[in-house]
């Protein structure tokens, strides 16, 4: 009678040990099966991460959203990389292939989704308002703008904005303010021109690096072929060294403002702006317009030479002549249309 009950017990505790083996291998199984699962499976999913979402509130935020997510797995892996306190908020895009594991590690690191916005080289200020203002996921703060309010807040020497952004594609995260934008594209047409500013040519007609971004606006705005930028920049270096009017109609329609339609007439030339350069010599006041590092280097490295003029082709290419009498052939051929 000892015996058959030792035995029903060894026999009761083998099945039991055999249970929770399978039991153990049913869980191990699941959970390498829950970590290694791709949650997403067609398309990309956005998901906002809050300040103050707790870890279920962020789970339940992936379940609404018809993730295969498994609660008591996303947790327990949470507690093994110590998620809890790590994870970032923010706008986060989960692509296809994705794993609980992958998406926990995105949200620890905060790689957020991204937004991008573009200013073209030769743009004004007013263009990228524009762009900002069309801009739907930036958080709109400069409404009505106020120039030298925002050139405060950027701490900016000046009070005009006009050619201080430098032009390219930047990202940002939803609700990342204009102003946050801005200040980005400040912080690198500066940077720029105090690197381009220390490895300048010697014997150029600036005294400053703000007189050398007014000359790049305007080259940017001559010509969109690079390879000409150096020499059109010779151009003008030549006419400021020898106290020559600029004569370049790209100030002119900057000075004429909304009123410029397309085309530049007698009275337009005559007109009397700060900007028009064939009115004064010198440089106009401000850039006129965003130059790229293209524009920025031909000012600084121009070529030499003795040319003093240039007249447009018609293709986007220019003609260049030493003499007014040269210029003035080229303007015959080119531009005069024969009586």
């Amino acid at each position: 009678m000892k015996l058959s009950v030792l035995t029903n017990k060894i026999a009761g505790l083998f099945a039991l040990g055999l249970f929770i083996l399978c039991l153990c291998l049913w869980f191990w199984k699941d959970y390498q099966c829950a970590v290694r699962t791709p949650v997403i499976i067609d398309e990309t999913v956005t998901v906002k991460v809050e300040k103050g979402d707790s870890f279920s509130q962020i789970s339940n935020k992936l379940t609404a959203k018809q993730l295969t997510i498994q609660p008591f797995w996303f947790r327990l892996l949470a507690i093994q990389d110590n998620a809890f306190k790590k994870i970032k908020t923010g706008e986060y895009e989960l692509t296809p292939g994705m794993t609980m594991q992958g998406i926990l590690a995105l949200f620890v690191l905060g790689k957020t989704k991204q937004y991008s916005i573009t200013f073209p080289e030769g743009w004004n200020f007013k263009q990228i308002l524009q762009k900002i203002e069309n801009n739907p996921y930036l958080e709109h703060t400069l409404q009505p703008v106020d120039n030298e309010v925002l050139m405060a807040a950027l701490g900016a020497d000046i009070k005009y904005p006009e050619g201080e952004f430098f032009p390219d594609t930047y990202f940002f995260e939803r609700h990342t303010t204009d102003v946050a934008l801005l200040k980005r594209a400040y912080i690198k047409m500066h940077r720029l021109m105090q690197q381009q500013w220390l490895k300048r040519d010697e014997n150029l007609p600036f005294k400053t690096p703000y007189e050398a971004l007014i000359l790049a606006s305007i080259v940017e705005k001559e010509t969109a072929a690079p390879v000409e930028r150096p020499a059109i920049a010779g151009v003008f270096i030549r006419r400021l060294k020898q106290d020559m009017p600029l004569q370049t109609d790209p100030t002119v329609i900057y000075g004429m403002g909304d009123s410029y339609s397309g085309d530049i007439t007698a009275k337009d030339l005559a007109t009397i702006t700060p900007y028009n350069t064939y009115r004064f010599k010198g440089l106009p006041p401000t850039p006129i317009a965003m130059p790229g590092f293209e524009a920025i280097s031909a000012v600084l490295h121009p070529y030499q030479g003795d040319t003093l003029y240039f007249v447009a082709r018609g293709d986007g290419t220019h003609v260049f002549s030493a003499t007014l009498d040269d210029h003035n052939a080229a303007v015959d051929h080119y531009q005069r249309k024969p009586k």
